[in-house]
């Protein structure tokens, strides 16, 4: 047949065959890109920028995070923005409207999740410093009897690391829920975070309302009191996971984990909320724990690469044998950085730091590649 065929014709022929083989390959090229691992969350946690480095943090996203993939940003605000409902709880130079929309319009541009956080019930203090929230209204403080030093050093005999507010005081949700509306609504955000970590002040002996109160249904009882406020927004909350393990049983001991009898909330609290698993000296397995009793959970490293390494292969690990119920609480990862947004760019942006053995940049740089190694893996067809 082909014999009489003109040379126009099998010419034709002949590309209408290439055009079939390259959709072909387009097609299953596309399957392999289907097959491609991607964890839902590839974040940073990160403390608001001052208002001079503004405009240096919006580059920075525009040229560092959303080329990188991250698609979550959690900003740790607290009292750095100029608060409406509560004008006596600004900080110094806190933070405008307009600045928290140059930040948002370019997530949106790049379809990151901007998350804002505020530290609720612990972190009212730090070291020589009473944080706004007490300084402001002293009688929601836990401890009025424990006074900050004018040196502060770890330990110390009232086993002071950072003031909480009494969760029981009347008064205190209406105040805290005044800034977590707020700060929601100028976000955009459909997640809130609201900290909670690192609480060692709870059910104080010293506490008119809280003495006597079991820690681990205090500490529930907040976590539940916030996310169902958050959720008549349809907001969800977020929350740090140390105070939900058992520090004793475990052998983490009570920085990671709780040593005061908070650990038996993780039966008591909402489902829905999710849970920031963070290890910084070793890459503990603690998130199957979290995923197991069906929350959500992210693994949190610091500024030890090789640890962060390990724990973004263990989280698809995690994914890769779960079952199809258990795999989508493993939600992916959340780098975490201490220090104040302007150190942390310019650490980042100077490649020396990101070989680093120990340094923020240099984890955050090895979660994104780590994370990106992963994603190019395909699928073993057999």
């Amino acid at each position: 047949m082909l014999l009489l065929l003109s040379d126009n014709q099998l010419l034709l022929i002949l590309k209408s065959t290439k055009i079939i083989t390259i959709c072909i390959l387009t097609f299953f090229n596309s399957l392999l890109l289907v097959a491609q691992e991607k964890l839902p969350v590839k974040g940073l946690c990160i403390a608001a920028p001052s208002k001079e480095y503004v405009n240096e943090f919006v580059q920075f996203i525009d040229d560092e995070l959303g080329p990188d993939g991250i698609n979550t940003l959690v900003l740790r605000i607290d009292f750095n923005y100029t608060y409406v409902s509560r004008p006596e709880l600004r900080g110094n130079s806190p933070l405008t409207k307009k600045e928290i929309k140059d930040i948002l319009g370019v997530c949106k541009k790049h379809n990151i999740d901007l998350i804002p956080q505020i530290n609720l019930l612990g972190h009212q203090s730090w070291a020589e410093k009473t944080n706004k929230l007490l300084e402001v209204y002293p009688e929601f403080d836990e401890t009025p009897d424990v006074v900050i030093p004018k040196k502060y050093e770890w330990p110390n005999d009232d086993g002071l690391y950072c003031k909480s507010y009494c969760p029981l005081h009347p008064k205190v949700h209406e105040v805290v829920f005044d800034l977590v509306d707020e700060i929601v609504d100028v976000f955009e955000a459909t997640s809130f975070h609201a900290g909670m970590d690192e609480v060692f002040y709870l059910a104080h002996q010293n506490c008119e309302r809280c003495n006597g109160r079991d820690p681990a249904e205090l500490f529930a009882n907040e976590v539940n009191k916030i996310s169902n406020h958050l959720s008549q927004k349809n907001i969800r909350l977020w929350i740090w996971g140390d105070r939900l393990i058992d520090g004793k049983t475990t052998g983490i001991g009570m920085w990671e984990a709780s040593m005061n009898n908070t650990a038996r909330a993780i039966d008591l609290i909402n489902k829905s909320v999710v849970i920031c698993d963070w290890h910084y000296e070793n890459a503990l397995p603690t998130a199957t724990l979290f995923a197991m009793k069906g929350f959500d959970v992210l693994t949190c490293p610091w500024r030890k690469p090789e640890i962060t390494k390990t724990q973004v292969e263990m989280t698809y690990f995690f994914r890769k044998n779960a079952t199809e119920k258990m795999k989508e609480h493993y939600q992916g990862m959340l780098q975490t950085v201490w220090s104040p947004a302007k150190k942390f760019m310019d650490e980042y942006k100077n490649e020396k730091n990101r070989s680093k053995e120990q340094s923020q940049a240099a984890s955050f740089h090895t979660m994104i590649k780590t994370i990106h190694e992963n994603e190019l893996k395909e699928k073993d067809p057999m």
